[in-house]
């Protein structure tokens, strides 16, 4: 799969078919690995509450932190709202140990989170022994990408560095390799499940298929979510989940 341009990444582009199949994956795959029982998750995916929103829907009680640094987005009440509740803060030192069953890091949380070792020690802490936490980060074919496009052609060399990488926008996010995100997660003393690209279709072929019929959409995502990719140099993004032992 080709790197999709930086300015598509909102989703406002021209890659409209492909963003509709994106979050129906990410939805779906949230869906399945969700606890089976009515849980406590902490939500670390920016106080958007699309995340929060599914996981209260499926039975479980929801911590969302919202970054104090950012206003409070505007919110409708849904049915499940009492079931969600929002705190402000830049860390999590306001909850207490073992105190949480699942933690939910979506829309690239610890590459925004420049500092991400001390805030995976952190999701360790506050997780309970069994609980697991879902992970998603900016890869390094993403971030290659952005370099090019801003004609930094002297970074675009893989090293075993953390890749910090600069939009154009003036805000800087951290890319990973697969073995980057799980050193991140064993040390913070989690053992990884599994490690895998987002999405390994690519756009041309999600827009090819949608195209032929729009009723594909549901064996487009169960086509994505049981493919088993072997390298991470596909895709924008990958996701990780762990577990805390017992």
């Amino acid at each position: 799969m080709l790197p999709i341009p930086a300015e598509e990444l909102n989703g406002s582009g021209s890659l409209g078919p492909y963003w509709t199949f994106y979050r129906a994956v990410v939805a779906e795959q949230l869906d399945r690995w969700l606890p089976d029982e009515p849980s406590i998750v902490l939500d670390l995916s920016g106080g958007q509450g699309r995340w929060s929103a599914q996981a209260a829907r499926a039975g479980h009680r929801v911590l969302e932190v919202v970054d104090f640094r950012r206003a409070a987005p505007a919110r409708h009440r849904p049915h499940d709202a009492d079931r969600v509740r929002h705190v402000r803060a830049d860390d999590l030192r306001f909850l207490p140990d073992a105190s949480v069953d699942a933690v939910v890091a979506e829309e690239r949380a610890m590459s925004v989170e420049l500092m991400a070792e001390s805030a995976m020690s952190d999701v360790a802490r506050v997780l309970r022994p069994g609980g697991r936490a879902l992970v998603c980060v900016d890869s390094l074919v993403l971030g290659m990408a952005i370099l090019a496009e801003q004609n930094y052609w002297a970074h675009l060399r893989q090293t075993d560095e953390v890749l910090l990488i600069p939009w154009p926008d003036g805000s800087i996010t951290r890319c990973y390799t697969s073995v980057q995100l799980r050193e991140l997660l064993t040390g913070a003393g989690l053992s990884v499940e599994w490690v895998r690209p987002r999405t390994v279709l690519s756009p041309s072929t999600v827009d090819h298929v949608l195209a032929s019929d729009s009723r594909a959409l549901t064996w487009l995502v169960t086509t994505e979510l049981e493919a088993r990719p072997d390298d991470d140099t596909v895709g924008i993004h990958l996701v990780a989940s762990a577990r805390k032992s017992y």
